[in-house]
């Protein structure tokens, strides 16, 4: 077996602090490797897998306990107090040479992320620049003002509304967007003047050590955020049950999400939730098809089908549904299955052999209801990848509203097929869904472009292009079971990270 490399956890917390003790009784090592290994001989610690190949070990990060776990609260409270006094002038140049920071280190950020999610080159690279322009958007944001002067109807009084942070913020992030989704939640968090736990996914951590590393060389105060990597099973009562918490920011399954609103109910805690989808793309009769095909297979098969945004339901009216779905059975079919940093790879394997099973197991219980496999639906004979988690794109035919593969998440490379007679029937089969976070629609009449935005039961709207691929500035959320009535990013994040304090000034006699 390849021994894993040693990733260095986050120095303000782990390194710098915590553990500085037993490090200094190791003989203090002097590079980050020797960092990693020496924590590693100090805690318990996970194996993190290159999902292209199981058999390989990426990297080794500490497991915490709930024991670190207050201890990163009682960091996380002393860097609040630093960092909510500290110029937003000069919060918002630490997030820029962050920023800075992650694009001169953008080969290895990708490449790391690559082996511990699975994700190609591109798409890695991709994520690594997108998360550095969280940082530089909201670096941008932090030095403007939060407030708003509003009249008085009292003589010489002038009122104005402010906004302050609201103290420690717990993040809780998935492995499908281990670099952005991170750096989408504690940009605005830190840009607002709050302190921060970021609590990653069991697969894919090094991602958050990367964005973690990145501030904290940038000059980061000690304590403001603090990365707690271990399995969530051991350590989730000591995260969500510390009085410290102030709000809880969550990307993931409705399961736990559910189940952290609920515990969080009878609370003042904030919570923010970005849950699951079943987005559908709707083609109409009059629409580019070969545009739509390309839009479909990218939004469905990028990321293996991965990602909150991924089109998984596509309704088209019946005159052009065989046209189309020929079209769409030429794109799944040209992709390049295999390792992330192949070249030539043009889609990568799921996370891990878990996922992998779970969507084979999706797919067979779609068929055994009545559903036909028009491509796909198995894993790649080839040899070379049969240690890897791969699930070939798949696109399904024969499809009612009644299977479940129609209605539940899959998270994975399949596409499902619908044929409908009219533009009200296609709009009717996009909201019968209890998720309601992006749709789009291809059509060359403005018209039924701008009922379709007006009509659809989602956040995220898009006509002729993608379900996914929304911007730093572009407010992001669903509605229904898809999240919370707090959106992430663009201005309208900070309304999740401050509070609002009105301030009234009397300056007569």
């Amino acid at each position: 077996m390849i021994a894993p490399k040693a990733s260095l956890p986050s120095p303000a917390y782990l390194a710098a602090t915590t553990f500085a003790p037993e490090l200094a009784a190791s003989g203090g090592p002097s590079s980050a490797r020797e960092l990693g290994e020496a924590l590693a001989e100090i805690i318990q610690s996970e194996i993190v897998h290159d999902p292209s190949d199981l058999r390989t070990p990426v990297a080794r990060v500490p497991a915490l306990s709930a024991a670190d776990v207050t201890r990163a609260y009682d960091h996380a409270e002393r860097g609040f107090a630093v960092w909510k006094r500290t110029s937003p002038f000069e919060r918002a140049r630490i997030m820029t040479d962050a920023a800075r920071l992650l694009r001169e280190r953008l080969a290895e950020i990708a490449e790391d992320l690559a082996t511990e999610m699975g994700k190609t080159r591109a798409e890695a690279t991709g994520e690594t620049i997108k998360a550095a322009d969280f940082l530089e958007y909201y670096a941008g944001i932090a030095r403007q003002g939060y407030g708003t002067l509003v009249h008085d109807v009292r003589p010489d009084t002038r009122t104005h509304h402010q906004r302050e942070p609201l103290g420690i913020v717990l993040a809780i992030t998935p492995w499908n967007d281990p670099l952005i989704t991170p750096a989408r939640k504690l940009a605005p968090c830190l840009a607002a003047g709050n302190a921060a736990l970021l609590k990653p996914a069991t697969d894919t951590p090094q991602a958050a050590l990367h964005f973690a590393r990145a501030l904290h060389d940038a000059g980061l105060p000690a304590g403001v955020l603090n990365v707690v990597t271990g399995r969530g099973a051991e350590i989730s009562e000591a995260l969500i049950s510390d009085p410290r918490l102030a709000a809880l920011t969550f990307t993931g399954s409705n399961e736990v999400g559910e189940a952290l609103r609920g515990r969080l109910a009878n609370s003042n805690i904030r919570f923010q939730g970005e849950l699951g989808g079943k987005n559908a793309t709707v083609v109409l009769a009059d629409a580019d098809l070969t545009a739509a095909a390309k839009a479909v297979a990218a939004a469905g098969f990028a990321q293996a089908g991965q990602r909150c945004t991924a089109t998984s339901r596509v309704i088209v009216e019946r005159p052009v549904y065989e046209e189309f779905t020929a079209l769409l059975l030429a794109e799944a079919t040209a992709l390049r299955v295999g390792p992330g940093l192949a070249e030539g790879t043009t889609m990568g394997p799921l996370v891990s052999a878990r996922q992998r099973d779970g969507v084979l197991s999706d797919i067979e219980r779609a068929v055994k209801q009545g559903a036909t496999v028009l491509v796909g639906g198995d894993q790649p004979g080839d040899e070379a990848l049969s240690h890897g988690c791969y699930v070939n794109p798949t696109v399904l035919g024969d499809m009612t509203p009644e299977l479940d593969l129609w209605r539940e998440e899959v998270f994975g490379p399949v596409v499902a097929l619908f044929p409908v007679d009219s533009f009200e029937e296609a709009v009717e089969a996009v909201n019968d869904s209890v998720f309601g976070l992006a749709a789009a629609v291809f059509t060359q009449n403005l018209g039924a472009a701008y009922r379709f935005a007006d009509e659809a039961e989602c956040g995220q709207i898009a006509v002729n292009t993608t379900t996914s691929g929304w911007d730093v500035h572009h407010p992001f959320g669903g509605f229904r079971d898809s999240g919370s009535p707090f959106k992430e990013q663009g201005e309208e994040a900070l309304r999740f990270y401050t509070r609002v304090k009105t301030v009234a000034v009397h300056f007569g006699a």
